[in-house]
């Protein structure tokens, strides 16, 4: 088997949603399996094989940070934009803006430890898609710029120098956010699993992924 990758993700401010709370944003204290694995997606992405994050090493003490920003109401969808066609209108932010408190981190810095799992109908072999892997992380090159749990908080990623330590920190983190399994119809259903931080690491169970799911797969 081949040893895992790993690269190197920070950022300015973090918001890693719990999805509990519906009105506010509320973060998670360290980074999501599924926000890391989005994160790797943004670097790098192949319909012929999944990520397979195992371990997020936290790098700087947990930090948190609150403001108020400006969010709309109603959820982008097709039937509200034929119902604006219909009926000769549109949609006037202005109209449907909500100030909400966002709980989120700051300072943030972790190395993301993940493995290449080949789907089904993958004929090459894994270490091409390593390979590629190692050299965008080395040239800064992704798909699309990487964030950390919210859009407009904008990930830097580098290899690792292998100096890197991770904080002195071990506690239970309670029912975390894994990722979502969506059937045929494309409804999502939410897996968790209870999390903990042990010497500044979170391990991700290696079980999750057996559990079927488009992003399990």
């Amino acid at each position: 088997m081949h040893p895992p990758l790993e690269v190197k993700v920070s950022g300015d401010f973090a918001c890693f949603t719990r999805p509990e709370m519906k009105v506010e944003r509320v973060s998670y204290p360290v980074m999501t399996p599924s926000a890391a694995r989005g994160v790797l997606e943004a670097i790098f992405w192949k319909p012929e094989f999944s990520w397979m994050v195992e371990e997020i090493r936290v790098l700087r003490p947990i930090r948190h940070f609150s403001i108020l920003r400006n969010e709309v109401n109603s959820v982008a969808s097709d039937r509200a934009a034929k119902g604006w066609m219909k009926n000769g209108g549109g949609f006037f932010s202005d109209e449907d803006r909500a100030q909400r408190h966002t709980l989120g981190l700051r300072d943030v810095s972790y190395i993301i430890r993940s493995r290449i799992r080949l789907r089904s109908h993958a004929t090459d072999n894994p270490a091409k898609y390593r390979d590629q892997f190692r050299r965008r992380v080395q040239r800064g090159q992704c798909f699309q710029q990487p964030y950390l749990g919210c859009r407009e908080f904008v990930a830097r990623f580098e290899p690792p120098t292998g100096e890197e330590k991770s904080i002195e920190f071990s506690d239970e983190l309670g029912l975390m956010l894994f990722d979502m399994n969506y059937d045929e119809q494309g409804r999502g259903e939410p897996i968790f699993f209870r999390a903990k931080i042990d010497g500044g690491v979170v391990h991700v169970p290696e079980s999750l992924y057996q559990s079927g799911g488009r992003r399990c797969s």
